[in-house]
């Protein structure tokens, strides 16, 4: 049977001689092409484009295979108009992505990390992340990181995990230590704005003291509940900066409490 030749709106404006190449798809179909605009956006197509033909006469054919036939319009089609609807980038981001890798085509490649970015969950975070690491997308591949480290229980029940976990162990542990990385820096990031806030407190509690210092301890009432709840949250997470520091707060709440009527 011979193969079915498609026809398809190039959305151009520019003055379009007859299709001097095919794109045939993986179920032999054939897209009608034009040289000299694949060989334009594709250094992949312009190698390809400029090999001798055996006869002359005979039809230059580019095999794309594995991926559905839509997305090879599709992808066609933004050769030619530098544009790709949202529906088809909701139906094909993940095939065009890899075509736009293969052809060098970095115009589409960021139009469609940045659309599967946006369009990341945690049933396809998986498989995105396994193109990502395939595509050189290194951007995405975070992206699919922090989702997977966020969200872990929810991918850990998916398919995806559970066939990476089969067929690919090696990705399994990077995505494991990432994990625990990730963990660790949320934790420090913690400990670190705890510390932060304790020390503006602390900083608060001191100048209490110099109150004191400056008015004597008739003047201290205001302050001396502040500074004991300042020294017990201190004392509580560990957090004083050095110990003469602390012996000098005790002291002067020693004072206060001598010098309470």
């Amino acid at each position: 049977m011979a193969p079915q030749t498609i026809s398809i709106h190039y959305h151009t404006t520019r003055f379009l001689p007859q299709p001097d190449v095919f794109i045939r798809t993986s179920h032999g179909t054939r897209i009608p092409a034009h040289a000299g605009i694949l060989a334009s956006m594709s250094p992949v197509f312009d190698n390809f484009i400029d090999r001798p033909r055996k006869h002359r006469s005979s039809e230059r054919i580019i095999q794309i295979h594995g991926v559905p036939c839509d997305a090879v319009t599709a992808f066609v089609g933004f050769l030619y108009s530098s544009r790709c609807t949202e529906e088809e980038m909701d139906k094909y981001g993940m095939h065009l992505l890899a075509l736009s890798h293969v052809y060098m085509v970095p115009q589409l490649k960021q139009r469609c990390i940045k659309g599967l970015t946006h369009r990341l969950t945690t049933e396809n975070v998986v498989d995105v992340l396994q193109l990502a690491r395939l595509c050189d997308a290194p951007d995405l591949h975070l992206r699919c990181m922090k989702l997977l480290a966020n969200n872990f229980k929810a991918v850990e029940a998916t398919e995806g995990w559970k066939f990476l976990v089969k067929h690919d162990p090696w990705l399994e542990l990077d995505i494991l230590r990432f994990i625990d990385e990730h963990e660790t820096r949320k934790k420090k990031s913690r400990k670190y704005r705890m510390e932060q806030g304790l020390y503006a407190e602390l900083s608060e509690a001191m100048e209490c003291l110099e109150h004191i210092c400056y008015d004597g301890c008739t003047h201290v009432g205001p302050c001396h509940q502040l500074i004991i709840y300042h020294s017990a949250i201190l004392h509580h997470h560990q957090l004083v900066p050095s110990q003469v520091l602390v012996t000098v707060l005790l002291h002067f709440i020693n004072q206060i409490h001598l010098c309470d009527p």
